[in-house]
């Protein structure tokens, strides 16, 4: 067991809260400009489809990004970030004109000490996008 500000325990099976991050077409080009990744199937339709894709997906890494702020946040900063990785599984679908939603939850799955195991879990319109993701954080 673990005290966060000498209040609440954290335990092995406690559900961390959720939390929903919006994505849209908008935030898809300012991570494509930032990340320099312009490939066609993050902001044009028509090549989406035509690659065998429902819609625009979002960029992997942005919903990585996504996931490791949800840690970072509950963790209290990136220096408690001690691991995490995922695999992608589905993408995120994002058509114009729409926020599409990731929610992001967790479930303690592991304490040693000050070291803490989380599952993470990622979903998008009710799909699962992320597989086997976890993180370990020093509280």
């Amino acid at each position: 067991m673990v005290h966060i500000g000498g209040a609440r325990m954290i335990e092995v099976g406690n559900v961390l809260e959720e939390r929903i991050f919006y994505l849209d077409r908008v935030m898809l080009k300012a991570y494509a400009d930032a990340s320099g990744d312009q490939n066609l199937i993050h902001h044009n339709e028509e090549f989406a489809v035509s690659v065998g894709l429902p819609n625009v997906i979002a960029h992997g890494m942005l919903t990585m990004a996504l996931v490791g702020k949800y840690v970072t946040d509950w963790a209290g900063g990136a220096a408690a970030i001690k691991e995490y990785s995922a695999r992608f599984i589905k993408p995120v679908i994002v058509p114009a004109g729409e926020k599409v939603d990731l929610t992001v939850s967790a479930t303690v799955s592991e304490v040693n000490g000050d070291r803490i195991s989380i599952t993470l879990s990622a979903t998008s319109a009710g799909v699962k996008v992320l597989g086997m993701a976890k993180a370990v954080v020093i509280k």
